[in-house]
C-alpha cells in the first residue's frame, strides 16, 4: 500500500513538473498571439501579456494580404518539399550500402562523412564552389549545398543495420536484386526513422534564411523566414507598406505585425507534425539505439 502511495505520489509531482514546463515553453508562443491580436495602444503602454487586449485583426488581415508574404509562402513550401525528399532519397541511398560492414572501403566512407561533422570548408569557399557552379540566385542554391546532414545519415545507417540479416538474405534467395531488396523491404521497414528525418530536415529548412542571404538576390526567392528577418529587423512598418503600394492603410503598431509575420511563418511546420507524431516517436527510439 505504502509503495502505491509513493507510486503516486511520484506520478502526480512528474505530471505537474511536466506541465510546468510545457507552460514555460509555450509562454513565448503564447505572448507572440497576444501581441498579434491587440491593439497599438495595448502594446505600446505594455498592457499586452498572455492574453490579447482590445483585439485587433489588422495586423494579420495586413499579412494576409500583402502579396509578397503569400509568395514567399508558397516558395517557402516548394522549397521545403524539394529539398526534403532530395535530402531523403540520397541519405537513403548513401545509408543501404553503408549499412553493409562487409563493403569494401565503408570505414574510409565513414571516416570521411564523420570528418564533416567537426570541420568544414567554410563560408567563403562555399560561396565561391555555389558561385562556380552558377547555382548563385536560384533555388539549387537553397538544395543542393546540404544534401546530407552526417548525424541524420548515422541514425538511418544504425536503424537499417537492426533490420534483420534475414530479410534480405531470403529476398535475395527469390532473385531480388539490391534495388528491389531496397524498395520493397528496407524502405517500408524504416519508415519510423524515413519520416522522423524528413521531419528534421522539412523544419532546418523550413527555419533556414541564412544560406538566402549569402545566394539569392532576388526578391521572388525569397523563403518566408528571410522576409520574417527583414520584417524583424526593421524598425518601421512605413517602408513595408509603401513598397506594397499600400500607403493608404491604417498604421499598425510595428511589433503587431511582427508578432502576426511570427505566427503566419510558424503555424504551416505546426500543422505537419501531427501527421507524422507517430512515425516521429517510434524513429527517434528505434533509430537512436542499437542492439
Amino acid at each position: 500500500m505504502r509503495d502505491r502511495n509513493a507510486s503516486r505520489s511520484f506520478d502526480v509531482i512528474n505530471t505537474l513538473a511536466i506541465l510546468l514546463f510545457v507552460l514555460i515553453c509555450l509562454a513565448p508562443f503564447i505572448h507572440i498571439i497576444a501581441i498579434s491580436l491587440s491593439s497599438s495602444r495595448a502594446i505600446m503602454s505594455g498592457d499586452v501579456s498572455i492574453y490579447p487586449v482590445e483585439i485587433n485583426w489588422g495586423a494579420y488581415k495586413q499579412v494576409v494580404t500583402d502579396m509578397s508574404m503569400i509568395r514567399s509562402l508558397g516558395f517557402t513550401i516548394l522549397l521545403t518539399v524539394l529539398f526534403t525528399v532530395f535530402c531523403m532519397v540520397m541519405s537513403i541511398a548513401a545509408a543501404y550500402p553503408l549499412a553493409k560492414t562487409k563493403l569494401k572501403g565503408r570505414k574510409v566512407v565513414m571516416f570521411i562523412i564523420i570528418i564533416t561533422m567537426f570541420f568544414s570548408g567554410g563560408i567563403i569557399p562555399e560561396y565561391m564552389l555555389v558561385r562556380n557552379l552558377h547555382l548563385l540566385d536560384s533555388i539549387w542554391a537553397l538544395v543542393l549545398p546540404g544534401l546530407i546532414s552526417p548525424f541524420y545519415l548515422i541514425i538511418l545507417i544504425t536503424f537499417i543495420q537492426n533490420i534483420p540479416d534475414s530479410l534480405e538474405e531470403s529476398a535475395e534467395i527469390d532473385g531480388s536484386s539490391y534495388f528491389r531488396t531496397l524498395t520493397s523491404i528496407i524502405v517500408p521497414l524504416s519508415m519510423p526513422v524515413i519520416a522522423t528525418l524528413s521531419l528534421f530536415y522539412a523544419v532546418g529548412r523550413w527555419n533556414g534564411f541564412t544560406d538566402t542571404l549569402m545566394y539569392i538576390t532576388s526578391p521572388e526567392l525569397y523563403p518566408l523566414q528571410l522576409k520574417l528577418y527583414q520584417l524583424v529587423q526593421n524598425n518601421m512598418v512605413t517602408d513595408l507598406i509603401a513598397a506594397e503600394g499600400a500607403s493608404g492603410r491604417q498604421m499598425l503598431q510595428p511589433e503587431s505585425l511582427k508578432a502576426a509575420s511570427v505566427i503566419f511563418a510558424t503555424v504551416p511546420i505546426l500543422i505537419v507534425y501531427p501527421w507524422l507524431q507517430r512515425y516521429f516517436v517510434n524513429g527517434v527510439m528505434l533509430g537512436a539505439v542499437k542492439g
